[in-house]
């Protein structure tokens, strides 16, 4: 088995059975490439994982009929399966040889505990979704544009003052913290938004989670991609991209894995 994928918004793991043949077609993304069966593995809390991390390789490609598998030593992705989403790069002037970004867009700020915040646009009808695969703890909705153009023309503007990404370190360090309050308040200060929304996921830590990469215990819950797991006696914060293209056995984890910090002080 490997595991090929996250879903940060629903959270789940994609792991595909790994049947496949992985040499000579493993790159090729044709439509009749051998494909292998795809199981969705929710991350409900509760759940317990029970995977041992093996070999590590590119995760190759999910598409709608399976998993076709790349035997590449470059992780999580080789250049053959790395794809990058162009629009991501717009500051303005469309990088695609046609504009297709004409629904409405929102422009929003996001808060992550305590005290990182960012600008970001998203499909005016996906802002809150966009906001939870972020693991955003507040967000605040700025205002609606009338296609992806604008809102990034808006976005790279404001993204002179204020970021416009926050680092899964940052995310990690606020897991069981709370927002600055009076640092959000005084950045909403020079806006007038449309709507604010708060978030909980549910965490209820008491105590700092260890950054690890490992996939056996039972699931606290997810934080955007961060997955909350506790084990042994200890609770662990795992970046889900640093666990895709894993290939995993059953059987859990074999190695020592550092003990919690404590207790927040």
């Amino acid at each position: 088995m490997q595991l090929v994928g996250y879903d940060a918004a629903d959270a789940g793991l994609l792991v595909s059975d790994g049947d496949a043949p992985s040499a000579d077609a493993a790159t090729t993304t044709t439509d009749d490439a051998a494909t292998a069966p795809v199981e969705y593995v929710a991350l409900d809390p509760g759940t317990e994982l029970d995977y041992r991390l093996g070999d590590r390789h590119c995760a190759g490609v999910v598409v709608d009929d399976g998993h076709r598998p790349c035997d590449d030593p470059a992780v999580p992705y080789c250049s053959a399966h790395t794809s990058t989403w162009v629009c991501a790069r717009c500051t303005g002037t469309c990088l695609k040889d046609e504009m297709d970004c004409f629904d409405d867009h929102a422009v929003y700020l996001a808060a992550f505990a305590p005290d990182t915040f960012k600008v970001g646009v998203t499909k005016e009808w996906r802002l809150e979704t966009r906001l939870r695969e972020q693991g955003a703890d507040r967000g605040a909705h700025l205002r609606t544009v009338e296609n992806g153009r604008i809102a990034r023309e808006i976005e790279a503007g404001l993204a002179d003052e204020i970021p416009d990404r926050a680092r899964v370190p940052e995310k990690r360090a606020g897991l069981g913290r709370t927002v600055d309050e009076a640092a959000w308040q005084t950045l909403l200060a020079d806006f007038d938004p449309l709507e604010t929304v708060a978030f909980d996921y549910g965490l209820d830590l008491d105590e700092r989670p260890v950054a690890e990469t490992v996939a056996t215990g039972r699931v606290r819950g997810t934080k955007g991609r961060l997955l909350v797991l506790d084990h042994g006696g200890s609770t662990y914060a795992v970046d889900l991209r640093d666990l895709v293209g894993y290939e995993v056995t059953d059987g859990g984890t074999d190695r020592r894995l550092q003990s919690s910090l404590g207790a927040f002080g």
